[in-house]
């Protein structure tokens, strides 16, 4: 029997909008998703499903298991929001000073909920089993990794593993599923290079760590364009830099940190290790020493073929426009759940056609259109029926 997930998500609309501009209204940061687990929580037990609160901290775990043997589905949503102060004036907007949901998870975690409701209604057809995972602290990109240490991929392990991101870049109807790297993978970096103080006007006394720093950022640079293969791609960007209290004195120490983003490992490891020849022997040669603290926070999120050919199949009905193109130097942890185990993450199009300009992910004046709601829930929910309910 063929189910009509595009109808039944439109018939939840309501209350898919509704629950999002609740969390919306009380986003909470990495870590600290405690009200939103908890309603998370109860409405999967409503449904009947397994569900295990405290996962990785604040995250949940809900299994539902079909009539039939299967597969086992993983679906993951993230909740946290951001340490932004939002500035779009609505009915829902942030009632806690500080915090917005910025990215869309308020979105993800309304749709991942519907989902579990669309696939309850159907689980006397399900072969297999599905297994819905809301992680905490993916803007700290720490939360997959806790879940990871939590047990969240055993008991049973996924065979497949999908999810979303609204995308409000792209207009409502139209979806990026592209195969390969399709989010970046991210490090952080903190430099600090000491020097020797000195009096502004005798800088011959001293050893200016500011001027070396400036060096490095430069030097840093030729990392991208000269060490790296042009055929590859990443971004190395020095974020902050922090240097002395005073107008006349040369200070004592420097310091800077930033990001690095790349589709590959091994092109991660150049970097890395070009970096450090670069603080190692620029600072030598301009009397300074500097220490490299490099931390790989995530793995670039890396679609299987496979599994978006069958997507792509099952989704072309329901879609205006595929994009196969469709990457980021953005970076999710969702990569953690799909790292060897078959998966596809894909984008959909959230654009508010409706606001006076155009505002991106993690703006404070970030927002989406909610006709991405139901389109996403039922998207999703054909994703996971494409291995549970062949004939859907």
């Amino acid at each position: 029997m063929s189910i009509d997930f595009r109808s039944e998500a439109e018939a939840m609309r309501d209350e898919l909008i509704a629950r999002r501009r609740d969390f919306h209204a009380h986003p909470e940061l990495g870590f600290e998703e405690v009200r939103t687990a908890g309603i998370v929580a109860k409405e999967l037990t409503d449904l009947g499903l397994e569900v295990q609160p405290g996962v990785g901290k604040t995250g949940v775990v809900a299994m539902l298991e079909g009539a039939h043997d299967g597969p086992t589905i993983l679906v993951r949503a993230d909740m946290d929001a951001l340490p932004i102060r939002e500035e779009n004036r609505t009915e829902y907007t942030s009632e806690n000073p500080g915090k917005m949901h910025a990215c869309g998870h308020d979105g993800h975690t309304s749709i991942a909920l519907g989902v579990a409701k669309l696939l309850s209604a159907h689980k006397d057809q399900i072969a297999g089993r599905v297994k819905f995972v809301f992680q905490p602290a993916e803007e700290l990109g720490k939360g997959a990794q806790a879940m990871v240490n939590d047990g969240v991929l055993s008991d049973p392990r996924p065979d497949f593993s999908v999810g979303l991101h609204l995308w409000n870049s792209m207009p409502v109807g139209e979806i990026g599923i592209a195969d390969g790297p399709v989010m970046a993978g991210a490090s952080t970096f903190d430099i600090k290079v000491t020097g020797k103080g000195s009096h502004a006007a005798s800088p011959h006394q001293g050893v200016d760590p500011v001027v070396c720093a400036a060096q490095m950022v430069t030097a840093f640079q030729s990392i991208t364009s000269r060490n790296v293969n042009p055929l590859d791609t990443v971004v190395l960007s020095v974020t902050t830099i922090h240097a002395g209290d005073a107008y006349n004195v040369i200070p004592q120490f420097a310091k800077m940190s930033g990001t690095v983003r790349y589709f590959k490992t091994e092109v991660r490891d150049v970097v890395k290790a070009r970096m450090q020849d670069i603080c190692d022997h620029l600072s030598a040669a301009m009397g300074c020493t500097a220490k490299l603290e490099f931390d790989s926070m995530t793995i670039p999120v890396v679609n299987n073929a496979e599994v978006g050919a069958q997507l792509r199949t099952a989704f072309e009905p329901m879609v205006s426009a595929m994009h196969l193109d469709e990457r980021t130097m953005g970076a999710e942890d969702v990569s953690l759940l799909m790292d060897d185990i078959p998966g596809t993450y894909f984008f959909v199009g959230a654009k508010d056609e409706t606001a006076d300009a155009y505002y991106g992910h993690h703006h404070p004046k970030f927002s989406i259109d909610e006709d991405s709601l139901p389109l996403a829930a039922a998207l999703l929910s054909t994703a996971v029926a494409t291995f549970v309910l062949p004939e859907s």
